[in-house]
């Protein structure tokens, strides 16, 4: 008897994980669809009856996976109407998965255009704010991050971790709790926009003298040149991923120019 339940446990155990797992992989399957525009917000999913029979998963998988979308903003449950794909505004669009998501195709141009915006907002302060406050173990983190980028290149993962660190300790050395909560996001955004940049060919310049620029600033306590080096660093990688994207994407920045000159 005492044998059956030892064998029990972890047999158990193993199913929770798979468990875990799939409806992971569900959220995953739906998120990409609905932020790639498959399913339109407004648009009511398949109730879990039918969802987990055409996905041959059990209904508790399909309700858990949407439990994931509902906690990024992507869908919301209501009674008697079922789930309802959220409206693009209600998406936490910030969220590490969320962004890969997005990513994993052709990303929306106004979309990637927001998302460098955002960045073109605060990681310029933020750099500012470094250069005043950053302690000497940030610094050397900051300079490990650089010289394992120009090693390694960013065509390799190794390289891209490298890149992600570097922002990380820099947002760190703003001493400000509210941007190095940002620290997930800028990360995944760092490195998914750097594995787009290079879906199609190796990137065309290299990056690490932007960031060294951002770095020498920030190290000689010069808030208005990080600020300066760090605009021109978002600026680069812009403009790095409308030559990736193609002519739409220059033509949203255009667009948004003349509206803002009225």
């Amino acid at each position: 008897m005492v044998a059956k339940v030892k064998t029990a446990k972890p047999l158990n155990v193993r199913a929770r994980r798979k468990s875990l797992r799939l409806h992971g992989t569900i959220a995953r399957d739906l998120g990409i669809l609905i932020v790639s525009g498959r399913y339109k917000p407004g648009e009511i999913l398949n109730n879990e009856v039918a969802a987990s029979d055409r996905l041959h998963v059990s209904r508790t998988a399909y309700r858990e996976a949407l439990r994931i979308l509902a906690a990024k903003g992507l869908v919301e449950s209501r009674p008697r109407t079922g789930t309802r794909v959220s409206d693009r505004e209600k998406w936490h669009l910030l969220d590490p998965d969320v962004l890969s998501w997005i990513f994993e195709f052709e990303p929306d141009d106004e979309l990637l255009y927001s998302l460098f915006e955002l960045r073109k907002i605060f990681e310029p302060e933020a750099a500012a704010l470094a250069a005043e406050r950053r302690t000497d173990a940030q610094l050397t983190r900051m300079a490990a991050a650089l010289e394992a980028m120009e090693k390694h290149t960013l065509a390799v993962e190794e390289g891209r971790i490298a890149d992600q660190d570097f922002h990380a300790a820099l947002l760190e050395a703003s001493a400000n709790p509210f941007i190095t909560s940002l620290t997930t996001s800028v990360s995944a955004a760092v490195a998914w926009t750097t594995i787009f940049k290079q879906r199609n060919s190796p990137l065309r310049r290299d990056p690490v003298p932007d960031h060294q620029r951002v770095f020498d600033a920030i190290a000689a306590g010069d808030p208005e040149g990080a600020h300066a080096a760090m605009a021109h660093l978002v600026d680069m990688a812009f403009l790095d991923t409308t030559r990736s994207k193609g002519p739409k994407l220059r033509q949203a920045k255009s667009l948004r120019r003349e509206v803002a000159a009225g």
